[in-house]
């Protein structure tokens, strides 16, 4: 399908079973106009039996531009072929497709192994908005980010130690701003995310520095030309330090809007009415601006599979994050989703699939018979922790119930195993600024948490016991981009808004922001040398909510290596408090929350913190149900990680 170069010249096949006739036509890049089109009857593609058009034109090969002109029941026009691999860097959408040769990028991540479903850590970020930064300065204002900006910030991601990335959607879509669910050319890069490649020599001698770090051979400039190659380079970098890249496809709708020239009005003129059927999708109202596919018809399901497997063949993807299959599966699409799960899954078994579903009493996402996905999104953690900030954030006197955030790190309903839940506690929606109705924003952590004032001690330390809950959750932790410094804004996808951008430079010149990335960075790391904190085994055995502790005991079965985490929102330090503990013996105090605020400005922790230096020995007597007890020291608004060992030894890509 779409524009294949072969020797001799290139073969055209497209789907437009409604069409009288499909031209192909062509630009050829070494005739100056008039003479550079190639757009006459000579150029008419054949038709077969089930609707699909081809032709082969000899010289005709890398690097020429190309549209489809099509002739419907009602009129004809000029459209794009719905699957360029990439599109003309500008005039969009009354822009050339691109015909590219897909040559060799020069892969270095041959050794890269992505991690285990129930070790990931994931970590999502807008491309538009993420980072950019040139001699110090920040860019962004007014200029979207680029593929090849992320890779500024990939050894600040491998330190954090997340090991997966997720950026919102990066297929092309309307305008030059947006969240990036409005996806119009399914199989083209986001223009806006490329480079021209008069610009990429401020990008060359970085990319080429991590490369050099790494032991790998440059890149030369004329490999990353392409716009899919600048996408490959930033994934191949990822691979190198660590990180997994797992996409953000939408296959729910498409569109929002679609122009003349899409897929959507492909086969047939604009002027007939928007709320008919045509080949891709059905009739109706569509979804979120857009159009929904047809997944009755095979030719669509095909289309959306070979997207998907471009993903993971092509750019070397890891995983995807399917957006809204609760739209999916609300309009016949049950069949397709278990059609593109086990396809993908068939052809690579270590990627994996993670669903957006919230409509659990429809069917069940990841539950064996049930649509084939590997882990779906929960909020159920989201939503506790979020109520209990809330509530702590009335002050020392507020009523806190914390059996919801007990209830929550059991198994959810309707997930057969713990780590099949991706629980997070921010995300792209809730903290979007991007909406019509500002009562549907939600407060970023520190916000919730601090009030009026979000750099306080009560912001840090509550969304420190926060965060610390989250990533030694059992599921797949998810942090949202810059969680990890206590941004306190919500973000916004258009980079005029320079005053909702993640504030990067907060790093240079608030300590309280650097205390807490590296309050972040250690809690990340922790989870991955403790085996028990990705494990299945959780029994959240203590709740006091008029003392505001609750304990958690995480475990491996057959080992002798259980963790223990005990979180306070108590505005004040527990002094000699009788803690339960389900097993008796020597811990180690392995992570203290509270070492992390007022850090020394030369390096170390805040040794003034309360805690448990020496470790606890749980020799009590029986208390609250459980077989054993000990007396430890809880910080105020402290979270305390305490483990039979400390931990394994991990190599960090940094």
């Amino acid at each position: 399908m779409g524009a294949t170069v072969r020797d001799g010249g290139t073969h055209f096949r497209v789907w437009a079973p409604v069409a009288e006739a499909v031209h192909v036509a062509l630009v050829d890049p070494t005739a100056a106009p008039p003479n550079a089109w190639r757009a006459d009857a000579t150029n008419m593609l054949a038709r077969d039996a089930s609707g699909f058009w081809s032709g082969f034109f000899a010289g005709v090969g890398h690097g020429w531009e190309y549209r489809y002109w099509t002739k419907g029941p009602s009129g004809e026009g000029y459209k794009r072929d719905p699957r360029a691999v990439e599109l003309e860097l500008e005039n969009y959408p009354d822009c050339n497709c691109r015909i590219v040769k897909p040559r060799d990028y020069p892969w270095h991540d041959e050794d890269f192994v992505a991690p285990r479903f129930n070790d990931l850590i994931i970590y999502q970020f807008h491309i538009g908005v993420f980072y950019a930064e040139r001699d110090g300065v920040d860019i962004r204002a007014n200029r979207v980010s680029k593929f090849l900006d992320v890779v500024d910030r990939i050894e600040h991601l491998a330190l954090l130690g997340v090991n997966a990335i997720q950026p919102l959607p990066v297929a092309e879509w309307q305008g030059e701003t947006s969240r990036g669910y409005n996806n119009t050319d399914f199989f083209s890069p986001e223009m806006d995310y490329c480079v021209p490649p008069a610009n990429l020599g401020a990008y060359l001698s970085r990319i080429n520095a991590m490369l050099g770090a790494k032991g790998k051979p440059p890149l030369s400039i004329e490999e990353l030309w392409d716009q899919r190659d600048q996408l490959k380079a930033m994934v191949d970098l990822c691979h190198l330090y660590g990180l997994a890249v797992i996409g953000d496809v939408v296959y729910n709708h498409a569109g929002g809007p679609l122009d003349p020239q899409s897929m959507r009005f492909f086969d047939r003129p604009w002027n007939h009415e928007w709320w008919d059927p045509d080949s891709y999708f059905v009739a109706g109202e569509g979804w979120a601006g857009g159009r929904i596919f047809d997944y009755a018809t095979d030719e669509v399901r095909a289309f959306l599979i070979d997207n998907a497997i471009m993903y993971l063949d092509d750019f070397h993807f890891d995983g995807l994050r399917y957006d809204e299959v609760t739209v999916i599966a609300k309009n016949g699409g049950q069949r397709f989703c278990r059609d593109i799960t086990s396809t993908l899954r068939y052809r690579r078994p270590a990627a994996v699939q993670i669903a957006e579903y919230w409509d659990w009493d429809r069917a069940l996402p990841v539950q064996e018979n049930g649509l084939g996905f590997d882990a779906a999104w929960n909020d159920g953690l989201r939503g506790a922790i979020r109520s209990v900030l809330g509530s702590a954030a009335q002050g020392a006197s507020a009523s806190l119930n914390l059996d919801p955030v007990r209830d929550a790190l059991r198994l959810p309903p309707g997930y057969p195993a713990m780590w099949k839940a991706v629980v997070h506690l921010e995300n792209h929606d809730i903290v979007d600024a991007d909406r019509d109705d500002p009562s549907q924003i939600q407060l970023r952590i520190p916000a919730l948490a601090g009030g009026t004032d979000r750099r306080n001690w009560y912001a840090r330390s509550r969304s420190r016991v926060a965060s610390t809950l989250l990533l030694t959750a059992p599921g797949i932790p998810m942090l949202f981009m810059g969680q990890e410094f206590m941004e306190d804004k919500p973000w916004h996808n258009n980079p005029a808004r320079s005053d909702l951008l993640i504030y990067w430079d907060g790093l240079k010149t608030d300590p309280n922001m650097r205390d807490f990335l590296r309050f972040m960075q250690e809690l990340g790391w922790l989870r991955r040398s403790h085996p028990a904190l990705r494990s299945e085994g959780c029994n959240p055995f203590y709740v006091h909510n008029q003392d505001r502790v609750i304990a958690v005991q995480r475990w491996v079965e057959g080992m002798d290596r259980d963790v223990v985490v005990v979180a306070s929102f108590n505005e004040t330090t527990h002094y000699g408090y009788r803690l339960p503990c389900p097993v008796g013996g020597r811990w180690f105090e392995v992570f203290n929350s509270e070492a992390y605020d007022n850090m020394p400005a030369g390096g170390g922790y805040n040794t003034n913190a309360a805690g448990n230096p020496g470790g606890i020995v749980s020799d009590g007597p029986s208390f609250r149900d459980q077989p054993n007890s000990a007396m430890i020291d809880i910080p105020a608004n402290g979270a305390l990680v305490f483990a039979r060992d400390r931990g394994d030894a991990i190599h960090r890509p940094i």
